[in-house]
This record gives structure tokens, C-alpha cells and sequence, in this order.
């Protein structure tokens, strides 16, 4: 079905000697040295790099700590060392997502513990901190995305308000640091805030908001305000957005230049607003940007109020990038940067330094270190590891690579995702035998795969499982077109998506058509349950924390998402026969195939009636299911032994239903 736009897929290819000493044992009971407890042996899940000066902060969450939240400092040329005590987790709940949960400034770091959500201020004194002091009140608020208010001695912060009746209230405030910890209220009105920036000199204030039913990514609007002397809000105004554009990341260069991300031309690329004008920056059909699930997301960062490094992802994969403006011509030279990664983010930097995550093929998410200095145009520059997610502990023949291809689908349109065919180095298949596949649907449903090394799908490529990692219509990277193509389309464009890929993959050759499975977590597991209902290409599936029930998503859900489906279904309760007609929960009588559920208890986003609803249905019909729950887990599992149980499970479910022996 289709043909494939792009490079063309590849069977693994053995030489006659490497065959000759491997086992032939059937795809999908290969040992594999990926085991469920490898998952989360030395694992780290590294996000929201911070610099100060030649000082990096960054978090870590540690699987074997129950997912904790760690503050991390390194001054440069030293050994990292963790700031906090271990009884600490930083962590925002705002938005449910968080993200932005501190700031590092020279003298003090600031951080919302998760035990309590309060804004803790952690003083510094020689490199070491100090006794923590709450700077908050006690009460149901929750804070994110900090600027520092060095001027005003004040922090400025989004706060979400949960103290009232109903719907909680989203606010801009500005929080004294010294003395009474005064919490003084910026702004409110709008659905949600992100982004507060202060200018360099102190005197504007730039933010986003946005209203329901727009998603982020959907419509932002961009505000700047003068501020008085004591910090007031005076004269604001909306300079960019509407509620058919998309910022991101508005930023004030050092010399307090504004620019921002839009994607106004289906692109999100970069614009600058200077003298009451809007400039494109770069022009280029590539994205700028990424879906803002949580706070402080950051693609480009100011080495100079002349040079720019940022990312930017084309087809899938992510590359660096430099913008130079030339101060003649009032103009910008953009140069493409060589580097071996193709999963880039959290870019941050100054005039001296620079760092970011990254990732690829064969290395897991890694922090990364370079001197601003030492960027040459198109050339790579020398990159330090300063802390790698996982290191290298499995071979590099037991590890798939990942092969870009595009396939036809509905509507004469076109479907992107990454194929990994089963690879191990001590197995081969016997002669003839084709893989189970298993076709991976990421969550969102507004997100994109990656292409860095995930040890959790490496997991099942090394055991003779083939993947397909899709990146259905609505994903990001490929322009605002095709992230809006699900507009109105969410149970529909997506399973044809993945049934379309599950077949394509079939008539290839590469997948057996009587074993394709289908799993995915959140608004992934919907698509999982919707491709079991409502077609009949999958033998069966696998639901973590996955939605059955449109109606009790949109009626039951936390505020971030409570009009999300608006936008991809209709608007509720409006369109509840739309809502009705594509949850999966009443059609049960169409789904014939065993499912596994995995849900954690604690979920506030997907709660556990969605799982426990289907379990019931499938019990009734007497078709094979399998319910696993997490009592400590919310939605996303962090700790090791959630993680190391889900695999368990899910593997043995697979290999039991599909009468798949062991090696």
C-alpha cells in the first residue's frame, strides 16, 4: 500500500560468517542483554539545562530513586555535584506537564519543590548553597517559568491559582525575594501565560497567553508592556499572534532586541521585531520550534546580540544552526552546522558558552558542552559530554537503525516514520520467516518520535520484533499543514495512518501480517484503541494510560487539555456524537483482540476509569486482556520498578498471545 518518498528501507544484511555463529530462533524470542531491569540500570533522564556565567545547572530524574528530580550544578572544568539534599525533587505540576520549575541566578537559585509546590530560594555563597527559604505562601498555587527581576529584587513567574471554586485562574506575578516575599499580581485574564522575559534594561516585559480551546500550538499571543519604576504594567499591547499563529520562545537579545518564533508561513521560523516592525529572520522550510507540552522549552539561544545558535528539525531530524546578523546590511546569514546528532534541544548560551542536549542513533540523550568561541561557519564545532542519559553498554549490533521512510495513506496524502528492523548479534531468524512488528504511536497527539537512541524500543527490535515508529498526520516537523491535518480528524486521519504503515510494511516483506501489534501511551494508546475497534489490520495491542472514552477525556480532564479535543474532534458537548461514534469504549462489540492495559493510579490527565471501562467491556465479551496498575505512578511512569514491570508484563503478553516460544 503506497510507495515509499524518500530512502529506500533496508533488510538487514549478514555476512556468511556472521550467520554461521549466530542462533536461528524465531523473531520475537531472541535473548536480548536489553533486559526490563537494563532499562533503568544507570539511567537518567536528563532536561532544562540552565547557564550562569561558566556555571551549568541542569535536572536529572533517576528511575532508581522513584523518577526524583535532581538539581544539578557544574562550574565548568569541575565535577558535577547535586545541589539539594536527597530528600528533594524539584518538580512543577502546573499545566499537569510542568516544565520551568527554576532559575539560576549568580547569587541564589530558585526552585519549586514538588513535595509542597512552593518556590523555594536556595542562597549560593562560595559554590555551595544555603538552607532553602520558602519564598511563597502555603496553599494550593503552583508556579513555572521564572525571570529574575535584578533591578526590583523580585522574581517574576506564571502562577496557576487553585484555591477558588471551579476552573483554576492563571496569573503573571511578581514575587519580592528579600523580606516579606510580597506576591504582587502582573497579569490575569487570559486561559494561560508562558514566557514572562524582562528586557536588559530592565524597563519592558514581554510574555505569551493564549485562550481555550487553542492548544499552544495552535494560537499564541504576544504581549509587551513598559513597566513603571516599582515594576507596574503600563501601556500593553499585543504586538504578534492571533489565535491562528503559533510563538514560541520570545527572547530579548543582549542589547534588548526582541525576537520570537512563528509559524504564520506553516513554518516555525525565526522573526524579529525591531522599530514597530516584524522581520523574518530566516526563511526555510524547517521548524524553529517544537510543541510547548511544558514550560521553558528554548530551540535558539544569544551568543551575541549578533550570533545566534539554534536547532532546527527537516523530515524528522534535528540539526545546529548559526544566525549571524550582519550589522551593514541590517540583514541574517543562517549556516547549517555540522554534527553527528539528530535529536537537538534545550539549547542555552552566552557569550562564552554554550550547551544542549543531543542524541542520536547510537547515543542517548547527552549533555553537551562547546565554547562559543570555537563555532566556525559549517563547522562542527568540538563538543564536551558533560552528562550522558545512559552510557554505552550494549553493542552496536545488538542496537536498529533507524530508517526515515514515508508511506501512502488516506486522502492521497503522505505518512512519515522511523523503521527499525529486528537486530541482535548473537540471533538470526530462520530462512523465510518474517518479524512480528509493532507500530509505535506517540503521544500528544501533538508530538513527533525521535530519532536518538531509546534503549525502551531497543528493547523489542533485539528481541526479533520489527518497528514502526510513526509520525502520523498532526505530528510536528513537518510544517503547520500537516500538524493541523488532524484538525477535526483524531481517531480517524491517525488510524489510518498506522494501519496504512502496518500494511505498507507488510507487502514488503518486512512484517509477518498475521502478528502486527500496535501500542502507544496517552493520546497514543486512543489511537491504539481506535485502530483495534475500528479496523481490523492488528492482531493486538498494547494501551499505556490510553484514552477509551472521548467524552470522559473532555468532561474529566486537567485544564491544560480540557478544550483540546475541541479542536481535534468538535467542540463538546456540541459534537458529543462524534465523541460517541469514535470512542472506542462504545464499540466494543468491533474489537476482537486481546489488549493489555498498563495504567498508573495517580493519573490526573487519562484517570484510571478510561483503562478500567475497557478492561470490563473486554471481560464481558470474553476477549483476552491483561491489567496492570501503579499505585505510586501518575501518567508516565518514572520510577525503576514501574518501568521494569510494564516491559515484563507487556513482553509476556506479546509472546503469549502470539504463541511465541523463547530462544
Amino acid at each position: 500500500m503506497g510507495s515509499v518518498q524518500g530512502p529506500e528501507i533496508h533488510k538487514p544484511v549478514e555476512s556468511m560468517s556472521a550467520k554461521n555463529t549466530k542462533h536461528i530462533a524465531p523473531f520475537g524470542t531472541w535473548n536480548s542483554p536489553i533486559t526490563p531491569e537494563a532499562l533503568t540500570a544507570n539511567s537518567l533522564r536528563l532536561d532544562a539545562p540552565q547557564l550562569c556565567g561558566a556555571i551549568v545547572y541542569w535536572l536529572e530524574s533517576r528511575p532508581d530513586e522513584g523518577g526524583r528530580n535532581v538539581l544539578m550544578r557544574q562550574e565548568l572544568g569541575k565535577d558535577p555535584r547535586e545541589l539539594l539534599d536527597a530528600s528533594v525533587s524539584v518538580r512543577t505540576r502546573a499545566n499537569e506537564y510542568g516544565g520551568g520549575a527554576y532559575l539560576a541566578t549568580e547569587n541564589a537559585v530558585f526552585a519549586v519543590f514538588d513535595a509542597d509546590q512552593r518556590i523555594y530560594k536556595i542562597p549560593l555563597r562560595q559554590g555551595h548553597s544555603l538552607t532553602p527559604v520558602a519564598i511563597t505562601p502555603e496553599g494550593d498555587y503552583r508556579y513555572a517559568d521564572f525571570c529574575f527581576d535584578a533591578k526590583r529584587e523580585r522574581l517574576i513567574a506564571v502562577r496557576e491559582d487553585h484555591t477558588g471554586e471551579g476552573e483554576e485562574i492563571a496569573q503573571l506575578v511578581a514575587i519580592d525575594i528579600n523580606a516579606n516575599y510580597k506576591v504582587t499580581t502582573l497579569a490575569e485574564g487570559a486561559d494561560f501565560y508562558s514566557n514572562p522575559r524582562l528586557s536588559p534594561d530592565g524597563r519592558e516585559l514581554l510574555w505569551l497567553s493564549w485562550q481555550h480551546p487553542n492548544m499552544p500550538w495552535d494560537g499564541t499571543e504576544l504581549s509587551l508592556a513598559k513597566l513603571s519604576e516599582k515594576g507596574e504594567i503600563e501601556n500593553h499591547q499585543v504586538i504578534a499572534g492571533s489565535a491562528t499563529e503559533s510563538i514560541f520562545q520570545p527572547s530579548w537579545s543582549p542589547e534588548g532586541t526582541l525576537y520570537y518564533v512563528n509559524d504564520r508561513s506553516n513554518w516555525w521560523n525565526l522573526y524579529c521585531y525591531e522599530g514597530g516592525k516584524h522581520l523574518c529572520v530566516i526563511e526555510r522550510e524547517a521548524e524553529f520550534a517544537t510543541p510547548q507540552w511544558v514550560f521553558g522549552m528554548s530551540t535558539y539561544g544569544f551568543i551575541s546580540d549578533d550570533k545566534i545558535i539554534c536547532c532546527y528539525s527537516e523530515n524528522g531530524l534535528w540539526s545546529l544552526g548559526l544566525i549571524t546578523r550582519k550589522k551593514t546590511a541590517r540583514g541574517y546569514q543562517f549556516s547549517a552546522l555540522a554534527s553527528p546528532l539528530t535529536d537537538i534541544s534545550n539549547i542555552q548560551a552566552n557569550a562564552d558558552h554554550i550547551v544542549f542536549t543531543g542524541g542520536n542513533a547510537e547515543r542517548s540523550s547527552t549533555l553537551f558542552h562547546f565554547l562559543s568561541q570555537s563555532i566556525g561557519h559549517k563547522a562542527a564545532p568540538p563538543m564536551q559530554q558533560l552528562r550522558r542519559s545512559k552510557p554505552a553498554s550494549f553493542e552496536p549490533d545488538d542496537l536498529a537503525k533507524p530508517q526515515a521512510i514515508s508511506f501512502a495513506t488516506s486522502g492521497n496524502a503522505s505518512c512519515h516514520g522511523f523503521y527499525y528492523a529486528p537486530t541482535n548479534a548473537k540471533f538470526t531468524a530462520p530462512e523465510g520467516e518474517k518479524p512480528p512488528l509493532i507500530v509505535m504511536c506517540h503521544g500528544g497527539p501533538t508530538g513527533a518520535t525521535s530519532s536518538a537512541l531509546n534503549e525502551k524500543l531497543q528493547f523489542w527490535t533485539s528481541r526479533g520484533f520489527a518497528v514502526l515508529d510513526v509520525n502520523y498526520r498532526g505530528s510536528t516537523g513537518y510544517g503547520r499543514d500537516y500538524r493541523d491535518s488532524l484538525k477535526g480528524n483524531w481517531g480517524v486521519a491517525d488510524v489510518a495512518d498506522v494501519a496504512a504503515g502496518a500494511q505498507y510494511l507488510a507487502d514488503q516483506g518486512l512484517a509477518d501480517s498475521s502478528k502486527l501489534i500496535i501500542r502507544g501511551s496517552s493520546a497514543g494508546g486512543y489511537t491504539v484503541l481506535a485502530a483495534l475497534t475500528f479496523t481490523d489490520t492488528f492482531s493486538l495491542g498494547a494501551s499505556l494510560y490510553g484514552i477509551g472514552d472521548l467524552s470522559a477525556l473532555a468532561e474529566h480532564t486537567h485544564k491544560f487539555e480540557s478544550r483540546y479535543l475541541d479542536t481535534l474532534v468538535g467542540p463538546y458537548p456540541e459534537a458529543k456524537a462524534v465523541y460517541t461514534e469514535r470512542s472506542p469504549i462504545h464499540h466494543i462489540e468491533q474489537l476482537s483482540c486481546p489488549v493489555i492495559f498498563l495504567q498508573g493510579l495517580k493519573d490526573k490527565v487519562v484517570p484510571p476509569e478510561q483503562a478500567e471501562a475497557m478492561v470490563a467491556a473486554l471481560e464481558q465479551k470474553g476477549i483476552a486482556n491483561r491489567y496492570v496498575t501503579f499505585a505510586d505512578e501518575a501518567h508516565g511512569f518514572r520510577s525503576a520498578e514501574a518501568i521494569q514491570t510494564a516491559a515484563r508484563e507487556e513482553l509476556a503478553f506479546y509472546q503469549q498471545q502470539l504463541n511465541l516460544g523463547s530462544a
